[in-house]
């Protein structure tokens, strides 16, 4: 037995969700559209796990977060997607995908298969174990990926009010479940190898100001060092943490977030992947013209730099999964996805917005003693990428706008004596078109040269039309 649809979205999370509701938008018909996933729950925002979820008091919880309500659109709850038509397969798994045959088998032995597929799978939680490190599976050590891990970490919390917490990992998921902690009032130490936090992201300035912010919340770091096994009392639960460098640190939970791996085992061997992840082309279209990779699955063109890339992100989720499903509706009206990379985070009083690349040198500006401060990355000699911390709407704005005009810049003392106001004065001009450059004393900002276009205009013209003339007065005398 069997079903069929014209369109699958497999995976749940929040690509799936704002692909749903793109296609409603595109006018996908009643019964044409499905979406299966592994949870039990409707396509949600996945942000708020490691958000509002952990907040001890007026936490957030379904259905308040589904979909998509993390950009002020509609919130799709189960009740819309049976309003319109859309087929929800939740608590199952796909054990196997043909796309020669357009086919998914589910581990209940169901064959759905469908037209067009859109594989959202997301990523996994890497394990300790992968590291070779054991016991995962103790009851107060906690991942946090989907609502069933939130929910495990809010009763691992409860029960450790006023113990202590060790976080394993100093990204994404380590800094804001570290803030969660210490504000549910435990005690938390981050551990992890580099020498700073969010290392993959942050200059040491700007993560040396996020640590000491920290440790004044009352976050311990242990930098330079990684786990190496645990201490288990005779119930299995974990009491202690030893790490490589000899130290060993008390615990009553520990919090595991040490990256993620995409969800690609499905289609090794008959799709493109490419670092990491499923290789697609500016329309998310893969190497097989009936699937389609959106999210953090996706490995994509990146316009802006010239290569491709797989991101980590919602707000790529979010574009991805509109681009596609625009792209799979109205081909001939869908240009090439152009994404500048975005990222943010907010804990405690702290917001901050990253777009672009951090590659190339960072110039700093601002006052890091103070609320508001960012830098700048200028790689060969043009600004690509940017960072602040504490901005306002009109100066993000600003930021992606400089950041996607990349403006050449030639003295990089300059450009930090400026700081924001170079940005906000960027967001002032109109887009560029040809342009030439045009000094402002030693940044060179590519502005546009309407008036060169005109006089190029009129030259050009009048060159035609006196062709015409003199072509015309040869023919007659032939």
């Amino acid at each position: 037995m069997g079903r069929a649809f014209v369109y699958v979205i497999l995976g749940g999370g929040v690509a799936a969700g704002y692909a749903a509701l793109e296609f409603t938008r595109r006018g996908v018909s009643s019964g044409e559209l499905c979406i299966i996933s592994e949870e039990p729950v409707a396509p949600y925002e996945r942000p708020a796990l490691s958000k509002g979820f952990l907040l001890p008091e007026d936490p957030a919880r379904l259905p308040s977060f589904h979909t998509c309500v993390g950009a002020n659109e509609e919130r799709l709850t189960p009740k819309w997607y049976k309003e319109h038509g859309i087929e929800l397969v939740l608590g199952t798994r796909v054990k196997s995908a043909d796309v020669r045959r357009k086919t998914l088998l589910t581990a209940t032995g169901e064959t759905i298969s469908y037209r067009i597929l859109i594989i959202a799978t997301g990523a996994r939680a890497l394990k300790l174990e992968e590291f070779g490190v054991t016991g995962s599976d103790a009851e107060n050590v906690c991942y946090l990926r989907d609502v069933a891990d939130a929910t495990r970490l809010v009763n691992v919390m409860q029960s450790s009010a006023g113990g202590n917490a060790i976080v394993i990992g100093g990204g994404y998921i380590g800094m804001e479940c570290a803030a969660s902690l210490v504000i549910n009032k435990i005690n938390a130490t981050m551990v992890f190898p580099e020498a700073q936090c969010m290392a993959r992201l942050f200059t040491p300035k700007i993560a040396s100001h996020y640590e000491d912010f920290y440790i004044s919340k009352g976050v311990q770091f242990v930098k330079g060092t990684v786990l190496s096994s645990f201490e288990f009392n005779s119930e299995g639960k974990v009491t202690g943490v030893n790490l490589r460098d000899g130290s060993q640190l008390a615990a009553d939970m520990v919090v595991v977030g040490i990256g993620i791996r995409p969800n690609t085992s499905l289609f090794e061997g008959q799709l493109t992947l490419e670092k990491g992840g499923i290789k697609v082309n500016g329309h998310m279209q893969s190497s097989n013209s009936s699937v389609y990779a959106i999210g953090d699955v996706a490995c994509f063109p990146v316009k802006l730099f010239g290569e491709t890339r797989r991101l980590e992100h919602v707000d790529s989720a979010r574009k991805s999964a509109r681009h596609a499903v625009a792209a799979i509706m109205e081909p001939s009206k869908t240009l090439e996805f152009d994404y500048l990379p975005f990222f943010y985070s907010r804990v405690f009083t702290l917001s901050w917005q990253f777009y672009g690349d951090n590659a190339g040198e960072a110039v700093h500006f601002g006052d890091f003693s103070g609320t508001t401060f960012g830098a700048y990355w200028v790689s060969k000699g043009h600004l690509i990428g940017s960072f602040l911390e504490g901005g306002t709407k009109e100066q993000y704005e600003a930021l992606a706008k400089a950041t996607r005009l990349k403006p050449r810049v030639e003295d990089l003392a300059e450009l930090e004596r400026q700081g924001l106001s170079f940005a906000l004065t960027l967001k002032q001009d109109p887009l560029p078109t040809p342009s030439v450059s045009v000094r402002s004393p030693d940044i060179v900002v590519e502005k546009p040269i309407y008036a060169w276009h005109a006089t190029a205009g009129v030259i050009v013209a009048a060159s035609v039309a006196a062709f015409a003339y003199w072509y015309g007065r040869r023919r007659r005398r032939w």
